[in-house]
């Protein structure tokens, strides 16, 4: 359980506030009610088709990229309390603030660098010396600079999966967003990459909000200081990891958490 004293330094970075989703017809998110604190990582649960992922990517409007899909409510990021839903705000700034990185790794086809440099390139910085900075700066932020100082214009394609997705994260962090989400990031990792990732979400926290969909509850227990188990689109509980863990208060998520359901 998170003590006073902890939660009293508490500070909301993002607040759903009874959002709703739909996917044409077919209502996929109800009513959720959530805080993401700030600088802490909060970890989705819940069996396949709960819509952790639908939440998730409601963050960074990824679901604008299709036709037919709708909110409800609304997304309040902090400090300046912007909706992210709002039709008067730009997909694409939200989409700066917050980064995302995939379940499996999606380096450009292009090199190492230039993987690491996009996003700067997209707002405009073509300095050199600036990029070279930010390059070096977001591969070390992803434990990646050592592996990779020698060879930034090897093409991307030719890392390890555990360096793809390591960066993927890199690319992520170039452009400085204020949150990160992170779908699944380790499911298509060997157990070696996956503790790298790990460890280095654990690390990231110190510079940036995360919140990351995991099927593996075994990693939420590990990485995250607040849990969220949902069910058929609805938030069941919420609360400080270790509490959600070991003293849920709902029956479902006790069902869900020792393995009587899902």
């Amino acid at each position: 359980m998170e003590t006073t004293a902890n939660a009293e330094q508490l500070v909301a970075k993002a607040q759903a506030q009874n959002l709703s989703f739909y996917y044409s017809d077919y209502q996929a998110l109800k009513s959720i009610n959530m805080t993401v604190h700030e600088k802490k990582v909060t970890a989705l649960i819940g069996p396949s088709g709960c819509g952790k992922s639908t939440l998730l990517r409601c963050f960074n409007r990824m679901h604008d990229l299709y036709p037919g899909n709708r909110y409800e409510g609304g997304i309040r990021l902090h400090p300046d309390n912007t909706d992210l839903l709002s039709p008067d705000v730009d997909p694409i700034e939200v989409r700066m603030r917050i980064s995302m990185v995939f379940q499996k790794p999606n380096p450009f086809p292009k090199s190492i660098y230039e993987n690491v440099a996009y996003g700067l390139r997209v707002r405009g910085v073509n300095k050199r010396v600036i990029l070279d900075e930010k390059v070096e700066e977001a591969l070390r932020d992803a434990a990646l600079w050592d592996e990779v100082k020698e060879r930034l214009d090897d093409l991307a394609s030719n890392l390890s999966g555990g360096q793809q997705q390591r960066l993927c994260i890199a690319r992520a962090l170039a452009t400085e967003p204020e949150m990160i989400l992170f779908d699944e990031p380790t499911s298509a990792l060997d157990p070696i990459a996956t503790a790298n990732i790990e460890e280095l979400i654990s690390e990231l926290k110190e510079k940036v909000t995360i919140l990351i969909v995991t099927h593996n509850m075994q990693q939420a227990a590990r990485v995250s200081d607040f849990t969220a188990y949902m069910y058929l689109g609805e938030l069941v509980e919420f609360g400080a990891t270790d509490q959600i863990f070991i003293k849920p208060q709902k029956k479902e998520t006790e069902d869900y958490i020792t393995g009587r359901f899902g």
